[in-house]
């Protein structure tokens, strides 16, 4: 194979290739879309901040109690002719094991917080170049699950009109869920479609997945989400169908973050250099473990 040449006046000469950051530099969209080194304490408090206006925001959607139970009946009813609707089955089943149910409780109210949390840490520190693009999809996949609360209000299987469901948290009088008891009127009551539980632990389970390089903790990654759904179930805080909506708004947070930066986020570059620097290689195919 040849060198490629290029010729000139003076005699042929070797072709020089010419880096992509050569001219004026990259406007100002690139540079928004290139990956950067996440900043500490702009992460606190933009975490802190969308979170307390999601909860705001959640909250502030008028409680539509009949138009929410109406649609959980219907609910029901599909389900029913999909022959899935085992919720009932399940959430009284494992009610009947009370050590089980109790620990369903406490990972319900607890776990899908602080997963979340400590999934955004470990990027933060071990993957600062895939840290907003993936942090993007999760911002994406719960503002768009905000539409869904707001145009389609959802009764729990818990609250359903002549339904055999257990509230487990009030027969067991658990702490934490702002679902029930005293905390019960901090919280919209019909806000069960889509499953943000469902959302956000696919998120990290996907995450774990995608990233990690031990074996054994991928696999638990991919057991989160799956232990995730059980317990919505269990604890008749979803229906199946409630988990398909979260999935529906975690693809469309994958499709946001693609769209935006031209890659998936685990494709980007896991690190990148000290703000100001060069910019990073182009996105690779091939990222799992790496």
């Amino acid at each position: 194979m040849t060198e490629t040449t290029v010729t000139t006046q003076e005699g042929p000469d070797e072709a020089v290739p010419q880096p992509v950051t050569a001219g004026p530099g990259p406007g100002l969209l690139n540079r928004l879309r290139a990956p950067r080194r996440p900043r500490l304490w702009f992460e606190i408090l933009l975490i802190a901040v969308s979170y307390w206006t999601y909860s705001l925001i959640r909250n502030a959607v008028p409680e539509q109690r009949a138009e929410a139970l109406r649609n959980a009946d219907w609910i029901w009813k599909v389900e029913h002719q999909l022959g899935i609707a085992v919720e009932e089955s399940v959430n009284h089943g494992v009610n009947s094991v009370t050590w089980l149910i109790v620990g369903m409780n406490y990972y319900y109210a607890t776990l899908h917080f602080v997963v979340t949390l400590g999934v955004l840490v470990w990027l933060y520190r071990s993957h600062p170049g895939r840290y907003a693009a993936t942090r993007l999809v999760l911002f994406a996949t719960t503002g768009v699950a905000l539409v869904g609360y707001y145009l389609y209000p959802l009764a729990p299987p818990r609250l359903m009109n002549g339904g055999d469901f257990v509230d487990t948290v009030m027969v067991h009088q658990t702490w934490g869920s702002m679902a029930s008891g005293d905390l019960k009127n901090m919280s919209n009551q019909y806000a069960a479609m889509p499953s943000m539980h469902i959302g956000w632990s696919l998120w990290c389970g996907l995450t774990i997945f995608a990233l990690a390089s031990v074996p054994w903790v991928r696999v638990l990654g991919l057991l989160y989400p799956t232990a995730t759904l059980v317990v919505i179930v269990a604890t008749a805080n979803h229906f199946w169908l409630d988990a398909v909506g979260g999935m529906v708004c975690l693809a469309f947070g994958f499709t946001v973050a693609r769209v935006w930066y031209g890659a998936l986020p685990y494709q980007l570059p896991k690190l990148v250099p000290a703000r100001g620097g060069p910019l990073p290689p182009k996105p690779k195919k091939a990222w799992a473990g790496s």
